[in-house]
């Protein structure tokens, strides 16, 4: 038989909850921070409660004292033994609820779960307002297990309360005492844990995770790079955790931050940057082991190599997180004609063009306003294809070999243009493009890409003074949108048509971008109803009429064709629009 690479241990709820508070059981960095909703840890307690197994904790015995952070906001007394691989969301939920004590969420928030409990008929229940109001609750059931009030005082002042909305009787008060007992002896609740032993590696550890997991959730590459980073240099972990929390919020004062309108990224996704920057790597599966000082050719490992190899990924890092780095780079999305999230559709595809932005600075030295415009024709190729969409990493690891040979700025630019044309053909603009448009996908690249089009040429939206891009400012907020789509045939009249699917009424060819109040107006009129009203504005400037037309991709006589007619029509119009912004990043 071989060995057995895991010991079983059974621990009570009371004694897990001292070991992590005192720091012998720690969460390790292959698990990003995480609180379940208030819901699920409500019935995670009342599941306890009624005596079903919580399931199986796995941990990790420690040998590298520094590859833990806390679960708890306080700070620990002890190095970790332990690190929780899998149990995390459970453990913290349990913990935070036990102590009172604040988490740190996924977005680097820090929250208080208050779970509230009936004792007359064992209801647990999240706290909201109307549960703290209600008194046959107790509001937040953590006070129970607090050192500072004792389980009698705690059931007096409960009845109290109750007992000043409604009488209480004898054996409510029974019922009411059994049930508080029972609830503060859940510190006695068993869990079993698979303990695994320290020499067994992260890839071990990766696999028996997924293979004891029944969610079928897996350890990524990234976790574990992010794992060495603590170890071999936390300050770089700390960075990247703190860039992408002021990615989120905007900055309170004159200070710069990385605050932007079109990615929120989590410290994994900038790893991504850091290690295309250093290494023009995308598969994380080989920048962990140059990390770790593996040789790729020869498959060797040498300590001065991993010392080396982490120097290269901190100055990448530097570059990457640098905020003039970053907003130029959104510059250059801005330039593309794309404004904020609202018409990115690969988070990843932005990220790695960041990367080339990168390159472009450092590894062959473009002038800003040469890289910009490089960068944003890029862009636009990558959103409108959607290149990074399917197997991604490979793609990308595909574009980063293909720079490997490149000796200087004119090569660099030579090369992705080349990509670009290579991909944007006569078939790719004729064909691909008007069947791609043949969709009622509300996010689909091609339709941003068409957004994008219009803020490039300087568009207005349909019937207005205004343009496109004035419209969809993301820094504006209001209770309506500025600008919304319009069906230029109305779902009404489409079905006296008898035309209902969605996928019909909703295709892109059959939308406009209008001002809010020009899209209740049009309400649901038919289009040789609404248009010639509107055109009336335009009587005196023919010239306009034409060129709303153009940018909106309107056929002549629209208004009176067929609906299938109109739809084919201007697919191909609103092809040869994006085709034209497309053309304004070459000049």
């Amino acid at each position: 038989m071989s060995r057995t690479l895991f010991k079983k241990t059974d621990y009570s709820l009371s004694n897990l909850i001292e070991r992590i508070d005192m720091g012998d059981i720690g969460l390790p960095d292959i698990q990003r921070p995480f609180v379940w909703e208030a819901a699920k840890v409500r019935d995670l307690f009342d599941s306890m409660y009624r005596g079903f197994p919580a399931g199986y904790l796995l941990f990790w015995e420690n040998e590298h004292s520094s590859n833990s952070r806390q679960i708890g906001s306080n700070s620990k007394q002890k190095i970790p033994l332990l690190l929780i691989v899998d149990g995390q969301q459970r453990l913290t939920s349990l913990y935070a609820v036990l102590k009172g004590r604040s988490v740190l969420t996924k977005d680097f928030q820090e929250v208080t779960i208050q779970i509230a409990f009936r004792p007359i008929d064992s209801t647990f229940a999240v706290a909201d307002a109307a549960v703290k109001k209600n008194p046959e609750y107790i509001p937040n059931i953590s006070i129970l297990w607090s050192t500072s009030t004792g389980l009698f005082e705690l059931v007096e002042s409960y009845l109290e309360r109750l007992r000043g909305a409604r009488e209480v009787s004898g054996e409510e008060t029974k019922t009411i005492q059994r049930a508080i007992s029972d609830l503060k002896s859940l510190e006695s609740y068993s869990f079993t844990a698979m303990e695994i032993a320290s020499n067994v590696d992260e890839e071990q550890v990766s696999e028996i995770f997924v293979r004891i997991n029944s969610k079928g959730v897996t350890l990524k590459q990234a976790d574990f790079i992010l794992t060495l980073l603590s170890v071999h240099w936390d300050d770089g972990r700390t960075e990247l955790e703190k860039f992408c929390r002021e990615c989120r919020t905007p900055s309170s004062s004159s200070t710069p931050s990385p605050f932007n309108y079109f990615i929120q990224p989590d410290p994994d996704q900038i790893l991504r940057v850091c290690v295309g920057l250093a290494f023009k790597r995308a598969r994380l599966q080989y920048v962990y082991s140059i990390l770790r000082g593996k040789d790729l050719e020869t498959g060797e490992f040498s300590e001065s190599r991993r010392l080396a190899q982490f120097e290269e990924l901190k100055a990448a890092q530097v570059k990457a997180l640098d905020l003039t780095n970053w907003h130029e780079f959104q510059k250059a999305l801005m330039q593309a004609g794309f404004l904020s999230s609202n018409t990115i559709t690969s988070d990843i595809g932005l990220l790695y063009t960041y990367i080339m932005f990168l390159l472009g600075k450092y590894e062959y030295k473009l002038k800003l306003n040469q890289l910009r415009d490089v960068i944003a024709r890029w862009f636009f190729m990558t959103a409108i294809t959607g290149r990074y969409t399917s197997s991604p990493e490979s793609v990308m690891e595909s574009d980063l070999a293909r720079l490997r040979s490149i000796k200087n700025a004119h090569e660099f630019v030579s090369t992705l243009d080349t990509v670009i044309k290579d991909m944007l053909t006569e078939d790719y603009w004729n064909i691909t493009l008007v069947n791609n448009l043949e969709t009622s996908s509300a996010r689909t690249p091609v339709l941003f890409a068409y957004y994008a089009a219009l803020n490039l040429l300087g568009a207005n939206a349909l019937f207005s003074k205004l343009k496109v891009s004035q419209l969809l400012d993301p820094a504006i907020k209001s209770k309506k949108s500025g600008v919304e789509r319009h069906h230029l045939f109305p779902k009404a009249y489409l079905k006296k048509l008898g035309i209902t699917e969605v996928r019909q009424t909703n295709q892109i060819a059959n939308y406009a971008l209008v001002e809010w109040s020009d899209n209740i107006s049009i309400a649901d009129n038919a289009p040789a109803s609404y248009f010639p009203l509107y055109c009336e504005q335009y009587k005196n400037n023919p010239a306009e009429l034409k060129q709303m037309m153009e940018w909106h991709a309107l056929p002549e006589g629209w208004e009176n064709m067929e609906y299938e007619e109109f739809l084919g029509k201007r697919r191909t119009l609103i092809a040869d629009i994006i085709r034209k912004g497309v053309e304004k990043l070459f000049v």
